[in-house]
């Protein structure tokens, strides 16, 4: 495994975090999802990204974390590092989601319960509602770090125009933002032009998640949309619509790089988004372990010569592609 520093800190992550938002909740096959954990944690990857309302259920994927944690790796607690968040719907009643210093304590408090942790290593703010001051928010997240809830905070999602506001709040309170999360990947670069220099500036590090778009970058929809994707749920995060034509030929285009490459797809994706030296992680979702094999083999090949580079560029530097 390789790891990174997260920005301006003395804290290591390994270049693929796994995270479990799809593939570890209650509709989820239990021994699967412990074969992934372990193996991931065997492979080098100390970092697992949860959040409140993974599942489904919502609050589902902690509580299987925690047992796999309990059950099977629970001496190696001081090897791992452990990322919640808050702001997304969770629970009935006007304190169930949003960025108040309601809501994220308790979803602090309640997230803690689930995973059977005495703390978290980071906790985020998963969200900016529009609503709450940022000095509401910022706020919170110092306290939780100050109840020993968690050591460290981040950011997740936060618009650009605020961004600042956060860094300069918690470095004040001297509980500076150890990551900014976003999203990026071939199909979605916003997040490179927008955000990622500012979180360098400010000594934050920058993870990443939805590398492979929701699986459009793993060539799995060249040939149409299977049964059982994620595209032919009507409730799925990635729909139907999103698989255009463009998309695909675009892919398709990718593709042959990849294996010129000595890689699939998905394992150039990744390597494309690592490639960035402001990125400190990109967070993986599986659904087998075996497939998480497929996606440590990105590691073999993490550099791209300049007529690559360009060549991409040509393909994916169109507005229209992007989500």
């Amino acid at each position: 495994m390789i790891y990174r520093y997260c920005g301006k800190s003395g804290i290591q992550l390994p270049v693929l975090s796994l995270g479990l938002w799809h593939n570890f909740g209650s509709v989820d096959d239990i021994s699967v999802a412990t074969q992934m954990v372990i193996k991931a944690f065997d492979s080098g990857i100390c970092h697992f990204d949860l959040a409140n309302n993974y599942g489904p259920e919502p609050g589902s994927a902690e509580k299987n974390f925690g047992c796999i944690l309990k059950k099977h790796l629970a001496c190696h607690r001081d090897e791992i590092f452990i990322s919640s968040k808050a702001g997304h719907d969770m629970w009935q009643g006007v304190y169930g989601t949003g960025s108040s210093r309601k809501n994220l304590i308790a979803s602090c408090n309640q997230s803690l319960k689930r995973t059977g942790l005495e703390y978290f290593d980071i906790f985020y703010s998963h969200r900016y509602d529009g609503v709450t001051p940022i000095e509401e928010t910022m706020q919170a997240l110092i306290d939780i770090v100050r109840q020993g809830k968690a050591l460290y905070v981040g950011i997740s999602k936060h618009p650009p125009h605020l961004q600042q506001q956060c860094y300069d709040i918690l470095k004040e309170a001297h509980v500076p933002c150890l990551l900014s999360q976003y999203r990026c990947s071939m199909l979605d670069p916003k997040a490179k032009q927008n955000n990622f220099d500012l979180a360098a500036q400010n000594g934050s590090g920058v993870i990443c998640f939805s590398p492979l778009a929701q699986g459009l970058l793993t060539g799995k929809y060249n040939q149409g949309i299977p049964a059982e994707s994620r595209a032919a749920c009507s409730t799925g995060f990635l729909q139907e619509s999103q698989v255009t034509p463009d998309r695909i030929e675009a892919v398709k285009k990718l593709t042959l790089i990849a294996r010129e490459r000595g890689q699939s797809m998905a394992q150039m994706a990744l390597a494309w988004v690592l490639a960035d030296e402001r990125v400190t992680s990109c967070i993986i979702g599986t659904s087998s372990a075996a497939q998480l094999e497929s996606n440590l083999q990105t590691l073999d090949n993490l550099t791209f010569n300049e007529e690559e580079l360009q060549h991409i560029d040509t393909i994916i530097n169109h507005p229209e592609l992007w989500f």
